[in-house]
């Protein structure tokens, strides 16, 4: 059964508070350790910011949940489609797919846009008083969104194995089509030609004079419709795996930010520092200079 790490020791930094899974434990109230030890630790976790935090993260995880069910269907379809042999029943699945593909790209950009969120407030959070870097509030925020990234990455990872997997099939599929009828296995120029065009017609002539046109044309017209299919869901899920690259992106963007305020504090530091010792050279020439020390005594 998943688990959460307790995050009483999140603010003293004895322990990361990081969770071993995003899951909600059944028969917890919100999946996030024992918060029912009083008042000011919920006053801990709110002033930490963690509380809102583990919210927009169980957000995200429903959003997870919706793309697994999102996959099984694709997947589903795609194994009733190796079976098809009508245009009809192919463009109903075509239909189906498409309409599903883009809702896994909605939820996609969504959570994409979500996680850069988290990035952003993870630095923003660094300002607060007990939450700077290195902290365990900083560790456990840090590790979560990097869990959520890797998740993400694994599940559309998920979806570009589905796309090669239609890719593979449906050669099979037309090679099996062609076969049938044509009663000949044709060479694999022939059948790159048909993946790519969708055109049949001319592979299918000799069908066509033998058993006349309206015998082969369900065959030739589930072929075209087959290709119309896999051409634009793979179209669709490719498109996926750019939205994944973009967390890296931005996750990387966010550290450059990051990196160069922290050399410009830095810089301005030193600039300071210099000054300063400028400062106290001018100082000590200048009062070498005047020996205000003899007028005195001369005096």
């Amino acid at each position: 059964m998943p688990r959460w790490i307790d995050r009483n020791d999140v603010n003293d930094g004895a322990n990361e508070g990081i969770p071993e899974s995003f899951e909600n434990p059944r028969g917890q109230d919100n999946g996030y350790g024992d918060l029912e030890m009083g008042t000011q630790r919920n006053a801990d976790l709110g002033e930490s910011g963690l509380d809102d935090f583990f919210k927009k993260v169980q957000a995200i995880e429903k959003q997870y949940e919706k793309l697994n069910k999102l996959l099984k269907k694709l997947q589903d379809a795609h194994e009733e489609s190796k079976a098809v042999t009508k245009a009809a029943a192919m463009k109903a699945i075509k239909q189906r797919m498409e309409k599903d593909v883009d809702e896994v790209g909605k939820i996609a950009r969504f959570v994409k846009s979500k996680i850069e969120e988290l990035d952003k407030e993870n630095l923003a959070n660094r300002q607060k008083p007990g939450c700077g870097k290195g902290t365990g509030v900083d560790r456990s925020r840090t590790a979560t969104t990097l869990s959520l990234k890797k998740k993400f990455k694994d599940k559309m990872s998920e979806f570009q194995a589905l796309r090669e997997s239609i890719h593979q099939e449906h050669r099979e599929v037309v090679e099996r089509r062609v076969y049938t009828v044509t009663g000949t296995k044709a060479d694999e120029e022939t059948i790159d030609r048909l993946i790519e065009t969708g055109d049949s017609e001319q592979i299918f002539q000799k069908a066509i004079r033998e058993q006349g046109r309206g015998q082969v044309l369900d065959t030739l017209a589930e072929i075209q419709e087959r290709h119309d299919a896999v051409k634009e869901v793979e179209r669709k899920l490719l498109d996926l795996q750019q939205v994944s690259s973009a967390v890296d992106h931005v996750q990387d963007g966010n550290k450059a930010l990051h990196k160069a305020k922290s050399l410009q504090k830095n810089s301005r530091k030193w600039m300071c520092i210099a000054i300063l010792i400028l400062l106290i050279i001018i100082a000590v020439v200048v009062v070498g200079v005047l020996k205000p020390w003899k007028s005195g005594s001369g005096a």
